[in-house]
């Protein structure tokens, strides 16, 4: 689940297997990204075109164009919550380690030494109590050094990944 924020009025979006719901009720929609490098929206059967104007990613504030007029959005995951509620705020400070959450089974490690991750991208694949769990990087930066593989067991608090 995450929270989004626009003009100031809050809406609760998950991801279902019928799709996405807003405040719990059924999106029908359909994006596409254009040449130009905005996007096009169909949403409840209305058109809208969106250009991103600007973005912090260490926020999750995002200005976007939505059919030509400028809307203010801030975007809040599980993560952001996490971190938030932990007095790890983005932008505070920066890790030099990313440490396993919970003991569990690494199914996919997404990055490599040397690769630029922005904050919110899926790092890895952990697999506990038989649920995925998708690792997302807590910051932007580079991935220094990557201490597990796929397959390898990890127990909470082991150091995953450094950054640089």
């Amino acid at each position: 689940m995450a929270k989004i924020e626009v003009n100031n009025t809050s809406f609760e979006i998950t991801k279902s297997k019928e799709g996405l719901l807003i405040d719990g009720k059924q999106a029908n929609y359909d994006i596409i990204e254009l040449p130009n490098g905005e996007f096009n929206l169909l949403f409840d059967n209305q058109s809208f075109t969106i250009a991103v104007e600007g973005k912090n990613a260490s926020t999750g504030e995002l200005r976007l164009s939505l059919n030509g007029r400028s809307v203010d959005t801030k975007l809040q995951n599980k993560l952001a919550a996490l971190l938030k509620s932990m007095g790890m705020e983005s932008g505070k400070k920066k890790l030099k380690e990313l440490k396993a959450p919970m003991p569990g089974l690494v199914l996919d490690v997404m990055v490599k030494s040397g690769d630029t991750v922005i904050i919110g991208q899926d790092i890895l694949v952990l697999e506990a109590m038989k649920m995925e769990n998708s690792i997302k990087s807590p910051q932007d930066g580079v991935i220094d050094k990557i201490l597990i593989q796929k397959h390898d067991k990890v127990e909470k608090n082991q150091i995953l990944l450094s950054f640089e």
